[in-house]
C-alpha cells in the first residue's frame, strides 16, 4: 500500500504476514485451514473497525464514486441516510481498502469483476442550503463536478477518523481553509 494512506481495514491480507501467529495458535490446522482463519479474523477486525467509527453526524454521508463498469468508467454519488460513518464500512465489493488519503479524505477503493470503484466520503458542512447539496450531486451525476465544488459544500470525514486512531494528517492549507469556509 501506499505510504501516504492510513489504512482502517483492507480485505487484502497475505498469509506470510499471519503465518507465524497462526502457525503458534493453531499448529493442528493445515495451512488452508489457517488460511481461512485468516480471513475469518480479518473479517471479524471489520467488525471492530465498525465499533471504533461508530461517529454519528448531523447530516447523511456523501458519497462521490469513479466506478468502474464493464462498459467504462462512470461518476455517481449516494448518500448514506443514518449519517454514521461506520455505515461506510459495508461493501457487496470481492476485495475492499478503507484508507485516509495524503488530503485527509476517507476513501475506499473497491474490486470488483468488472472493475475497481473509487469512492470518497466526506460530510455536508454545516449550514449548507438544499439547494447547493442538490446542485452538487447534480455536477457529481454529471461528471463535472470539481474538487472546488466538493469542498464549498463538504467536508472531509478524515479529521473524524484521525483523532479516533491518534493519526496525524495534513491540516488544509491555509488558502483552502478560505475555500472550505465559503
Amino acid at each position: 500500500m501506499a505510504d501516504d494512506r492510513h489504512i482502517i481495514w483492507t480485505s487484502d491480507v497475505d498469509y506470510e504476514d499471519w503465518k507465524d501467529d497462526l502457525e503458534a495458535e493453531y499448529p493442528e490446522l493445515t495451512e488452508d485451514e489457517r488460511i481461512m482463519k485468516m480471513y475469518e479474523r480479518n473479517g471479524e477486525y471489520l467488525g471492530d473497525e465498525r465499533i471504533n467509527l461508530n461517529i454519528q453526524l448531523a447530516d447523511p454521508i456523501l458519497v462521490i464514486a469513479d466506478l468502474g463498469l464493464w462498459n467504462g468508467r462512470r461518476m455517481g454519488y449516494k448518500e448514506i441516510p443514518s449519517g454514521n460513518i461506520r455505515d461506510c464500512l459495508y461493501s457487496d465489493c470481492d476485495y475492499n481498502t478503507w484508507f485516509i488519503d495524503k488530503r485527509g479524505d476517507f476513501c475506499c477503493e473497491a474490486v470488483h469483476h468488472d472493475g475497481t470503484n473509487h469512492y470518497i466520503y466526506r460530510a455536508y458542512k454545516d449550514g449548507v442550503s438544499d439547494a447547493a447539496k442538490e446542485a452538487l450531486k447534480y455536477k457529481i451525476y454529471r461528471g463535472i463536478a470539481t474538487r472546488s465544488d466538493i469542498t464549498r459544500v463538504t467536508r472531509r470525514l478524515g479529521d473524524d477518523i484521525a483523532k479516533v486512531y491518534g493519526w496525524k494528517i495534513p491540516a488544509l492549507p491555509k488558502q483552502k481553509a478560505r475555500d472550505y469556509a465559503r
